[in-house]
């Protein structure tokens, strides 16, 4: 090959072969990260609990993603030390090239721009991919394989070009002149050594290519399995296996077993737990569940907002295009002024300096353009908070029972309030790390283009290793912060649990055990709270380091330019302002890549929330039920709350229409479930549950639930007016529909006696009720919505006798009609059923009236004669207990008459 034309390939390989490489890595890295994550969400969709619920998301140790990690420790260790070794014959390179520019210094040698640029980029390209199999697990990934294959055929050319290069007759290169030193006419001792570098090189790479597919080989021949230890953990997986494995045992078949069967002897677990800890997945999966929120973020619904959007955008451009004209201003200045020093004349650059200020007008945070994009942003914010902060109050609503009796209350307020941080994440995404990113770009493109490629490479590698530093310094911080969020989510719970169980606190004198409680949640956050804040300090200073490294080196650059002629002074200023300009993105970098992983930790628990599916939805075969006859029957029934107890166990039995049906028997024998299971809190594990010949499950949640009147055992009103809680069973009621419900209620007179009758507030929760005032309400609430069907929980359990006589006949006129399903305790107030179901251990242990059932002399019987019995005694003790208050007022009375004598008689004056 020619001389010339060797050397011009040379240097074409050697400018294009870094940045090649570096956008190959980025793309192949990318492309399969998203492949894992797809094929790892495409096997979680098939993985669903009770109702259609998602499974909890596993770590990346198990499943499909176990396959992809093919390589064990040792072997990867292999990759490692291989990729180091490429990296260190990019360093013997660069000390060959160092040495021979000391030694041959009087012929001034120097081997071209190219050559720094492939030395220089390489060893970037190769510690990024050094740096992701240290980092990424599993490692290596096709990505990597991908760069080493390709790699080895360029070095390949670039090796035997440079041997035809410099076997032939050629000139040594000098400064500023390729041709312009010693003729040579055989190979010389630095470029053999150079020689000797690049073959290295290309047998490294070949090991590393010929490691992967080996091993990559004998994993698909096993059929996918590593070798396993005595203890059955996976030599590849390693410490991974073992949180997976911890992850098992935890939370039981649905948090991880290996085969997914229940186990009868597996403890139910929280339903919700608070993470810990950062969820092992590739950043992509981890970004991707946050998918989720964004139809919230995007205005879809409004083509107004759509088009706000879209001016923002343009708005965003213009400001990236003054971000570029304002340094190179500021250099049209200074060397405007350097002439006119220089020619001694005297002329000011206005029109130089008016635009300038112009351009700073537009620029900046406070500068027009970002406060017009700011103005028009507002309402798509607003927009982005109302969708989401609604769907989310709407979705917890939708959730089914067993999730409401799981939560803590003062969680989920703290995951709904904390978790509308995510609403500012699109702004922050767009407008400050997209632009920050674009700014860096075209910062490199600027340098490259206006001063040379040695600016570019150091801004580009400095910018990197910013970059690195800032992220890889968050992760480690992500931890401690996460352990401040859970802290602050502590506090917040303990602080609103504390509030909502206000009457409990008083009533054991607990203050100062609250007190502590709180005082040590708000310890356990300032703690957590110092480490966060240390740990910032310390990103800061090594993030400023960083960059004034990469200043040093680019002001050395320009200085010696300047001095040599080069360059026109105006070019250092406008590489200073640049510089300074290029710092605050980086530093907003810092700063907003801290905002948004804390956004997103905070989203974490509304996410959550979100993922929580309800385990009770309609089928898509259901129907609603427009006309209800009231007619309920129970066919073999079985359920559980905890697979080791059942509650019922095969409950069988029929409520006819218009028809009342008690329900009795000792705690835990299934007649709550009988309710829960009717109103569709849960669905019925085998049998079926009709209503009018229907099974529920065909028939639409919300057309059942309104044919169906509940009076709770403990009632909770809402912190407004009586007639506000009234109307609550039927917004469309008249305050007359209102009265005569309470009339029927018994509960009317009572209001009216009230200052503010029905304008009273009821206070928190129903408190400033008593306990027969809330249950009448209760009654007189379903009474309003007049359902076919009632069910009253020990309805009149905290009513004295008086007021339970008027209850008993408004229920009885209220049951004409309609079917009556009651759980009473006190036997006294079923007697006049007409049927009575005397349930044990899931099941209807006797059945029949009330006279049916004592003549059977069985379990009724013996319940009817203890009540019997503890009346008695109770009256007995009544009447003793007035009796002793009848003879103790008497003696108080006498013995006042006595004093009274007595003072008379002292009165009296002596004769």
């Amino acid at each position: 090959m020619d001389p010339q034309a060797a050397r011009e390939l040379l240097e074409y390989l050697r400018t294009c072969y870094p940045i090649l490489l570096l956008v190959l890595f980025v793309v192949a890295f990318v492309a399969n990260t998203m492949v894992v994550a797809r094929k790892a969400n495409r096997q979680e969709a098939q993985n669903v609990g009770p109702g259609g619920r998602p499974l909890p998301r596993r770590s990346r140790s198990d499943s499909a993603l176990k396959k992809t990690q093919a390589f064990s420790r040792t072997v990867k260790l292999c990759f490692n030390w291989l990729s180091a070794a490429v990296l260190l014959t990019f360093l013997a390179d660069a000390t060959i090239y160092v040495v021979h520019v000391m030694v041959a210094r009087s012929e001034q040698w120097w081997r071209g721009q190219s050559v720094v640029i492939y030395i220089v980029g390489s060893f970037f390209d190769y510690a990024v991919i050094l740096m992701t199999l240290l980092d990424t697990t599993p490692s290596p990934t096709p990505a990597q394989l991908v760069c080493w294959s390709v790699a080895i055929p360029i070095e390949i050319v670039i090796l035997t070009t440079s041997l035809s290069f410099y076997t032939s007759v050629h000139h040594e290169p000098t400064v500023g002149d390729p041709d312009g030193g010693p003729l040579r006419r055989t190979i010389t001792f630095w470029e053999s050594m150079e020689v000797v570098s690049n073959s290295v090189r290309i047998l490294l790479l070949f090991a590393l290519v010929l490691l992967y597919t080996c091993n990559s080989f004998t994993f698909k021949s096993h059929g996918g399995q590593t070798h396993r230890g005595a203890n059955g953990a996976s030599e590849t997986t390693g410490l991974l296996d073992s949180s997976g494995a911890e992850n098992g045992h935890a939370n039981g078949h649905a948090y991880g077993s290996t085969n997914g069967a229940a186990r009868p002897e597996a403890k139910p677990q929280d339903p919700w737990v608070r993470p810990t800890t950062m969820p092992s997945t590739s950043w992509w999966e981890y970004l991707s569940g946050y998918s989720l929120f964004f139809p919230y973020l995007w205005p879809s619904k409004s083509r107004r907002l759509q088009i706000v959007v879209v001016a923002c955008f343009v708005l965003l451009v213009l400001q990236r295009i003054v971000n570029v004209l304002v340094p190179i201003q500021v250099g049209a200045i200074t060397t405007a002024l350097a002439k006119q020093q220089d020619l001694n004349t005297f002329r000011v650059p206005w029109l130089e300096i008016s635009m300038y200020v112009l351009f700073r007008w537009l620029q900046g945070g406070q500068g027009l353009l970002s406060s017009l994009r700011s103005s028009l942003w507002i309402p798509v914010s607003q927009y982005s908070y109302m969708e989401l902060s609604t769907a989310a109050f709407e979705h917890v609503h939708g959730l089914s029972l067993d999730f409401h009796l799981g939560k803590k209350t003062g969680e989920v307020l703290s995951a709904l309030s904390k978790g509308s941080s995510i609403n500012t994440f699109l702004e922050q995404i767009t407008f400050q790390v997209v632009p920050m990113l674009v700014d860096l770009i075209i910062a490199i493109i600027y340098f490259l283009v206006a001063f040379d490629v040695y600016y570019a490479l150091v801004v580009g590698i400095s910018t990197f290793g910013y970059l690195y530093v800032t992220v890889r310094m968050a992760q480690w911080r992500a931890e401690i912060r996460r352990q401040m969020v859970n802290a602050s989510r502590q506090e917040d719970a303990v602080k609103n649990d504390s509030m909502v169980s206000y009457e409990t606190v008083k009533y054991f004198n607990a203050e100062q055990y609250e007190f502590n409680r709180y005082r040590g949640a708000v310890s356990d956050f300032q703690s957590a709270e110092y480490h966060v804040l240390f740990s910032l300090t310390l990103l800061n200073t090594t993030q400023n380091t960083v960059f004034m490294l990469g200043l040093l080196l680019t002001c050395f650059i320009a200085a010696y330019q300047v001095a040599t002629g080069q360059q026109p002074v105006g070019r250092f200023v406008s590489l200073l302002t640049y510089m300074a300009q290029l710092q605050g993105p980086l530093n907003f970098f810092g700063t907003f890549y801290r905002s948004i992983q804390s956004a997103l930790i905070n989203a974490e628990r509304m996410l959550e929330l979100f993922r929580e599916q309800p385990t009770v939805v309609d089928n898509p075969r259901s129907t609603p039920l427009f006309k209800c006859k009231g007619d309920i029957s129970f066919d073999n029934v079985e359920f559980s709350y905890d697979v080791r107890k059942p509650a019922l166990n095969g409950l069988t039995f029929r409520c006819e229409p218009g028809t009342t049906t008690a329900l009795v028997g000792e705690s835990g024998g299934g007649k709550s479930t009988v309710f829960r299971l009717l109103f569709r809190f849960y669905n019925a594990e085998k049998g079926s549950l009709r209503v009018d010949g229907k099974d529920v499950q065909d028939i639409t949640i919300d057309s059942l639930r309104k044919h169906i009147g509940v009076v709770p055992q403990d009632t909770v009103l809402f912190n407004e007016t009586l007639m506000y809680n009234l109307k609550y069973a039927n917004q469309d009621a008249t305050d007359e529909d209102v009265y005569r419900a309470c009339r029927a209620a018994s509960i009317h007179d009572k209001i009216m006696a009230f200052p503010d009758g029905y304008n009273t507030k009821v206070g928190e929760r129903g408190l400033r009720l008593s306990g027969g005032e809330k249950q009448r309400v209760a009654i007189a609430r379903t009474i309003l919505k007049n359902p076919r069907i009632i069910l009253l929980d020990e309805a009149t359990a905290a009513l004295d006798t008086d007021t339970e006589e008027h209850i008993q006949h408004a229920l009885s006129t209220l049951s004409h009609g309609r079917t009556m399903l009651v759980i009473a305790h006190r036997l006294s107030t079923i007697t006049t059923a007409d049927r009575i179901l005397v349930l044990s251990d899931g099941q209807v242990a006797e059945s029949g009236t009330h006279e049916e059932l004592l003549a059977m002399k069985g379990r009724y019987a013996s319940m009817w004669r203890k009540q019997i019995r503890a009346q008695k005694a109770a009256a007995e003790a009544q009447v003793l207990q007035d009796r002793a208050e009848r003879i103790r007022n008497a003696t108080n009375s006498d013995d006042s008459s006595s004093q009274s004598d007595e003072d008379r008689n002292c009165a009296r004056p002596a004769h």
